[in-house]
Parts: C-alpha cells; structure tokens; sequence
C-alpha cells in the first residue's frame, strides 16, 4: 500500500503509479473486523436507514458551541459544530497542541483531551505554564481506539480531542500506528461517534515535507473542516486558516500571538503589523487589505538596486512572485521605468502572506518609493488591484477598508476611480486616480 495516496497493489515495486512517488510501497496486512468498532449501544445493531422525502426532514437550527477564543470562533463560522469532525494541521513546533490545551482549558463544556504522543504529567506541566485551571477538562493518554471509546462512556465528554490522528491504531488493523490503514481506519471510527453522538471532535494531523497533511488525501475528504496553523518560528505571530469548512467560509483568518505563557488572540493585528518609521523611510507603503470579512492593513517594503549580475533577481516574501513579474512588466510598458536590469527585493512584514489583489497599489508604490529613494508620506495607504494595461480596478468592501484605515488613524487612502454613490463618508480624504501614470504624477510629481 503507498503511504502517500493510499493506492494498493499485489506486491512490492518501486514507484506507485498513481501519484509517481518512489519507495513508498510498504506492505500492510488486512484483517476485516469482527464487530463494529463502535456502537452507542453494546449489543444492539443499527437499524438500516430509509429514504424520505426532502420535505418531510425536520430541521432543527443547530446550536454551535462557541469556543473561548474569538479567533477559532470567526475561523470557524461561529464555533464548534455538533458533531462535526475538525482536522487542525501544522508544522512541527508551530502551537497546535498549544492551542487545543488552551481551548480545552478554556471551555465551560466537559472536555476530554486524548494524547498519543505525550504522558499526562507532561500535559500538565504545559498546562502550568499556560497557568490556566478547568475542572471539566480530562486529560488521556492512550493510542487505542477501543480503550478512548471505553474512557469517552465512562466520560461522557461534550467534545474530544486527539493528538494526533497519526499516533492511534485499532486492533481491527494488523499495521503500524500512522500507516494508511490505520489512520483511515481510526478516522472512520471516530466520525462514526462523532455523528451518532452529535460530539465534535478535533484531530491533529501531522503535515508532509510538502506541506500537506500526512497520510492519504481521503482523510481530508472524510472530515468536516480542514484547518491549517501557519507562521514562520522566527516570527511571533501565527495563522489560522481554514482550508475546507462545510459550516461556513474558508476566507476568515485567525491570527495569534506566541508568547511566553502560551498563544493570544490579536484582535487588531493591523495595529503590530505596522511600524512607524521616524523620520519615514523609502520602499515603504501600507496596503489596507481584506481576509474575509476582516480589514487587514500591512506594511509593504520593497528594495530595488543595480544587479550585480547579468540576470537580475527577483525575490519575494509573502507575495505571489509571478504577479510581481506582472507588475514589474507593467511598469515598464506603461509607465516608463526601466527595471529590467534592477534586483527587485518584496516583503510583507509579519511574516504574513496575502492574496489580496489589493495589494498591487500598495507594491508597486514601494517599488517606486525605493527606485527614486523618496519616502512616501507616512499617513497613506493604498487599495486597488492593477490591470495589465496600467490602470487601477477597484477592489470589493471598499467602504470597509475605509473604515478601518481612519479607526487606524490615516489621514487618506489612494484607491480606483468609482462612482461618487459608491464612496462612503468618512473623515479622511479619499484619492480616486484612473492610471499607473497618474499615482507617479501624484507621488513623485
């Protein structure tokens, strides 16, 4: 069986041929279960389910469970599903245990936390560190699936989490604990409980080399929400983001804050994203984005020098490389800047990368400010997406951008022409300029 995609073959060879990878057949042996891994109630079968009418089914508006953390609740959609199944993915070291003590910690629900890979009296010297007390929080560490659901009776928890999906293993499988099998095997049996329990359950998925989640891509199809825990541990700040989510928007993000105690919800990251630079430096610009529905406002910095070489480089953190090619391409052909024997260096601060196309104003006046090394005035931000033939296109929640860069305390923002119905009022002057040409008039003069 490949341990990459989960594809099965006869024997051994040395490349799978549904995803190309190399030795990463292992042999796996298959024993069909007895029983059923888990019942709700011993000895009782299930009786078999009956089509009915999409009318005749009874909806009931479904109370989520709000968490005490306001990030995971926006992340989310409103808080925890009854029983939805949750897989939270990281890199090693990032705070995803962390975090899921700090929420077990936190709730006023009976919680039991389930641990593969640490003891209990190490969970509780984490706990002591992050210097919090719940009554209602269990602590257990066991990697069998038949011995979690046994203590879950007894328990009777209003929401389970396992760390992590790679440590546990059933005794219906003759393989070892992480192996495709087991981990889709132990995956099924606990959305089996979740859904006739109506109890969430939270899972930690180690992650690849790659970046994606080990094991088989069907466990990512089999839960309900897939979130991803981002960041750089050089940087402070990490981010939650949901890649797939059946109860609400993948487009939120939740951002935090690792510190000595544990991991802080930023409610205003705008305010530690941006630097006041006294007296202001060039190839700095301050771009008022959106995640969500969430402003986001981020420091853009930019350096361009003389190449050294005969290629020049074009380097960028946090930023789509390519659009910076476009970009680049634009300013040439529309502009008249001769940048194609300039290394061009890009950096969104934070250790944040964004999509937004909102972005593009805020870049290319960066670049701009470090080719002339002439600082842009301290109290403006940019929002507007650039086409390829140099004018500037509005981008969506204009209003809200707005909004937020005067609570920021800017004193004007640089955006697309739009109609005057479509501008909000607001205390801070509003800059509406139509092409490339007419932001270096109004910059540089």
């Amino acid at each position: 069986m490949c341990q990459k995609c989960g594809a099965n073959y006869p024997q051994w060879q040395g490349q799978c041929h549904h995803c190309k990878a190399w030795n990463t057949l292992v042999e796996e042996i298959l024993e069909q279960p007895a029983k059923q891994a888990w019942t709700t109630e011993e000895g009782k079968s299930k009786a078999a389910a009956k089509p009915i009418p999409i009318q005749e089914i009874v909806t009931h508006n479904e109370h989520r469970i709000a968490c005490s953390d306001p990030e995971l609740n926006r992340v989310l959609g409103g808080g925890l599903v009854p029983g939805g199944v949750l897989l939270l993915g990281g890199d090693p070291g990032i705070g995803k245990s962390t975090l899921l003590l700090q929420i077990s910690l936190q709730m006023t629900q009976k919680v039991l936390y389930v641990s593969g890979e640490e003891s209990q009296r190490q969970i509780k010297l984490r706990a002591d560190r992050i210097a919090a007390q719940n009554d209602n929080c269990y602590v257990l560490s066991e990697i069998q699936t038949q011995a979690i659901f046994q203590q879950i009776k007894l328990v009777d928890p209003d929401l389970v989490i396992i760390d992590s999906i790679q440590t546990l293993q059933t005794k219906y499988i003759d393989s070892a604990p992480g192996s495709v099998s087991q981990i889709k095997s132990c995956t099924a049996e606990l959305i089996q409980f979740a859904k006739k329990t109506h109890t969430p359950v939270l899972l930690v998925g180690h992650i690849t080399k790659e970046g994606s989640i080990a094991g088989p891509k069907v466990l990512e199809h089999m839960v309900d929400v897939v979130l991803h825990f981002e960041g750089d541990r050089n940087h402070v700040f990490r981010i939650l983001r949901a890649q797939k989510n059946r109860f609400g928007s993948t487009a939120e993000i939740g951002i935090y804050e690792m510190l000595s105690n544990g991991l802080r919800a930023v409610n205003n990251p705008s305010e530690l994203l941006i630097t006041q630079h006294n007296p202001p430096l060039s190839g700095h610009a301050i771009a008022g984005t959106l995640e969500g529905i969430r402003p986001l406002h981020l420091e853009v910095q930019a350096l361009v020098s003389s190449a050294v070489y005969g290629t020049p480089q074009r380097s960028t953190t946090g930023f789509n490389a390519k659009r910076l090619n476009m970009l680049l391409a634009v300013l040439e052909k529309r502009a008249g800047f001769q940048l194609g024997a300039k290394d061009v260096f890009l950096n969104i601060t934070g250790g944040i990368s964004s999509e937004d196309t909102a972005l593009d104003l805020a870049v290319v006046a960066a670049i701009l400010s470090s080719h002339h090394d002439i600082a842009l005035p301290q109290n403006t931000c940019f929002a507007a997406e650039i086409g390829l033939s140099g004018e500037l296109r509005p981008v969506p929640k204009i209003d809200q951008r707005i909004q937020a860069a005067e609570k920021l305390g800017f004193d004007a923002i640089i955006t697309a022409r739009l109609p005057k119905k479509n501008l909000p009022k607001s205390n801070i002057q509003i800059i509406t300029l139509g092409k490339i040409e007419a932001v270096v008039q109004h910059l540089f003069g």
